[in-house]
């Protein structure tokens, strides 16, 4: 084991316990302990802090060109090598909620890598790619452009599940 191997663990922990404790809080939030949800959100963003100086310390932070490219081919691996074995293990194991979690995740990998892309040639372009806000639907992840679809293309979800990010 090396440093740089302990910073790729601790990388990969710090982000799992940010995203972990933020599904925590939107819990203590639906049962109504707001201190609590609070308290979750506060060390998800303790935990992104970690996270953030770990990727640095391993010069994982770039030009935003060279972020696009690393996002774009990470997409591409999970999409392309990652997500179709885990759905054949699902299927071999008849784990319906584990094969339809990956089957979102994998459908939306392909969307995200698609906008990656369109990204990546606007900056090599230089040109401004516009100014929108993106909307993601909290059942699979689809994130699209501009404005939410009435219907989710992916797992059908209503428009009024689609979370606008500016």
């Amino acid at each position: 084991m090396s440093t740089l191997d302990d910073l790729k663990a601790a990388f990969a922990g710090e982000s799992q316990a940010s995203r972990k404790y933020m599904a925590f809080a939107g819990k203590a939030d639906d049962e109504g302990l707001k201190q609590v949800a609070r308290l979750f959100r506060a060390a998800a963003e303790a935990e992104t802090v970690h996270a953030r100086n770990h990727l640095e310390v391993m010069g994982g932070l770039k030009t935003t060109k060279d972020n696009l490219m690393a996002a774009k081919d990470g997409e591409k691996y999970e999409f392309t090598e990652m997500y179709p074995v885990f759905i054949q293990r699902a299927v071999a194991e008849k784990n319906v909620a584990a094969q339809t979690s990956f089957n979102f995740a994998d459908a939306v990998e392909k969307v995200h890598h698609g906008l990656y892309v369109k990204a990546l040639d606007s900056v090599a372009a230089g040109k401004p790619s516009g100014d929108f806000a993106y909307y993601v639907c909290q059942r699979c992840g689809n994130t699209v452009e501009k404005n939410a679809p009435d219907k989710c293309p992916i797992c059908g979800a209503a428009k009024k599940l689609f979370k606008k990010v500016e």
